[in-house]
């Protein structure tokens, strides 16, 4: 008798299971046909002035890998394409016309639209790559005025230089052991440690390994850019979010350590402001939008001061070590381009007694000298031009628009420039396109800029990168002391390089190069 209860029981059991598996089936039925409602309804989809469709943006999970690429294939064969989301159309565009059009030209009817506030909020928040209207504007003013000033160009090419120097005396010590390293960790830390000091007067010190909070810190910031990027391609990312599961339990968590460590900076500064004892010169970033908010002291709140913090964070540390990690990429693959790079850094920096000595040569590199360095010029915006810093970006449109191009945007409709595909179109480029040639930069030896729409690794416009010039001393200081000192190889010559999908343009699972010294140390 007792067996039989024992049996009903579990007979019951078993059915309440299946039926609420059941259940479970059929409600994720209904959701993905409302889904697929949303993104097939109103949105003209065989009308010959809108852009042809290639697909959803969830499509985009089956080559999430080679995004990018995929980007490529499909800008060669329609310079403006569709993929479908839910609430709107998704406009890719390759053509320099359409990109000039909602850049510049009609700018003030695209902004950067709550779907992708949304996304990136967690991320960003309010900050000026994740902002509009008057927010937008208030950071962009204090931010044009900061970039411009002398005394934090001097400041951030002081610490470029001894930044530098330091790496030499890293990548000495893998030398000395005879150990391949990865140049793109390397460069991360570098890159952080360097903008932590310009941005916010603090010393991280990653290079050396001796800052945990640092290593933690810049392994949450590449995660949750990660992780963040992931919900354009991911229609549960919401109820992830209320769930506290997955991808989204993972970019809390990162997100917390990014909080914990970025409000301890800010209330670590205010304390020193107010008692006045260093940095009364007010060279870091955030010392001066701490001065600038004395005017209207309650809008600049620590939750403000992270969200620019965090900006500035992806423009300075993604943008400059991203770029330089492809740029020794390319220099491992074109090894007479390197010599050419070397031979100019030799030929500009007379620096003979001090070209043993890391810190006496970075402190060679003056403005002047930077300045002179066209075809190191040419080659980083070579790099640039391949492998941007921000492969994808884009607009949301506030109204209805027509492009350039002759196909019509709905209000609500994204539009996104894609650079990386940009740089691999020969309408744009010419038939070697794809080839890696920084003469294509020179005029008579000298460089000669081309069109911000048609190179858009800066974008362009009334949202033109501030950062433009000063990424650009930060790398050229970096490549020229590194060169100077050695040569590099790739560890494995036939591993294949890559990038990994995210909001910028990292190297998948880093690079590991081989360095030859071009130069006897003293303590080599």
């Amino acid at each position: 008798m007792i067996f039989l209860f024992q049996l009903f029981a579990e007979m019951d059991l078993l059915s309440a299971t299946v039926t609420a598996a059941m259940a479970l089936v059929f409600l994720v039925l209904i959701f993905f046909c409302v889904l697929l409602l949303r993104v097939f309804t109103g949105k003209s989809l065989n009308h010959p002035q809108y852009p042809p469709v290639m697909g959803t943006v969830f499509h985009q999970l089956l080559y999430f890998n080679r995004m990018y690429d995929y980007h490529t294939d499909v800008a060669r064969k329609h310079r403006t394409f569709r993929l479908l989301a839910p609430a709107q159309s998704e406009l890719y565009t390759a053509e320099p016309r359409n990109v000039e059009h909602i850049l510049k030209t009609n700018h003030d009817n695209y902004s950067k639209g709550s779907y992708h506030t949304e996304i990136l909020g967690d991320l960003f928040g309010h900050g000026i790559f994740n902002a509009n209207g008057d927010s937008w504007r208030q950071q962009r003013k204090i931010a044009s005025f900061e970039f411009s000033t002398r005394v934090l160009r001097d400041f951030s090419c002081a610490v470029f230089r001894i930044k530098a120097a330091k790496l030499v005396e890293t990548i000495l010590g893998f030398v000395a052991m005879n150990q391949t390293f990865d140049i793109q960790d390397l460069l991360m830390r570098c890159s952080l440690d360097s903008i932590f000091k310009v941005g916010f007067g603090v010393e991280l010190n990653c290079l050396e390994g001796s800052s945990e909070e640092g290593r933690n810190f810049i392994k949450a910031f590449d995660d949750s850019n990660r992780l963040v990027y992931y919900r354009y391609v991911d229609p549960f990312w919401k109820l992830r979010r209320i769930l506290n599961f997955g991808s989204e339990g993972s970019l809390k968590k990162n997100i917390k350590i990014m909080d914990d460590f970025v409000f301890g900076v800010i209330r670590n500064k205010r304390k020193q402001m107010f008692e006045q004892r260093i940095y009364n010169d007010k060279e870091d970033i955030l010392s001066r939008f701490l001065e600038a908010s004395k005017e209207d002291p309650l809008s600049m709140t620590d939750q403000y001061l992270r969200d620019i913090i965090l900006n500035f964070m992806i423009a300075g540390k993604d943008t400059s070590a991203g770029t330089l990690s492809w740029f020794f990429y390319l220099l491992c693959k074109h090894p007479l381009i390197q010599e050419k790079v070397a031979k100019e850094v030799r030929e500009i920096i007379n620096c003979k007694e001090n070209e043993t000595n890391s810190n006496a040569f970075a402190s060679c590199l003056t403005d002047t000298a930077l300045d002179k360095m066209h075809y190191l010029h040419a080659a980083l915006t070579e790099t640039l031009r391949l492998y941007p810093a921000v492969p994808v970006d884009g607009r949301c449109a506030d109204r209805d628009d027509v492009l350039p191009d002759g196909f019509r945007v709905k209000k609500g409709d994204d539009v996104y420039y894609i650079a990386y595909a940009m740089g691999r179109m020969t309408y744009i480029w010419g038939e070697d396109a794809e080839d890696f040639r920084p003469e294509r930069w020179l005029d008579d030896g000298l460089f000669r800029p081309e069109s911000p729409f048609k190179f858009v690794s800066f974008h362009a416009g009334p949202r033109i990168c501030l950062g433009k010039e000063f990424a650009y001393r930060q790398m050229k200081i970096v490549a020229m002391v590194l060169l100077h000192f050695f040569r590099f190889r790739l560890a494995d010559e036939k591993k294949q390089v890559t990038y990994k999908t995210m909001l910028t343009l990292h190297i998948d699972s880093g690079l590991h190069l081989n360095a030859i010294p071009r130069v006897v140390f003293d303590k080599f």
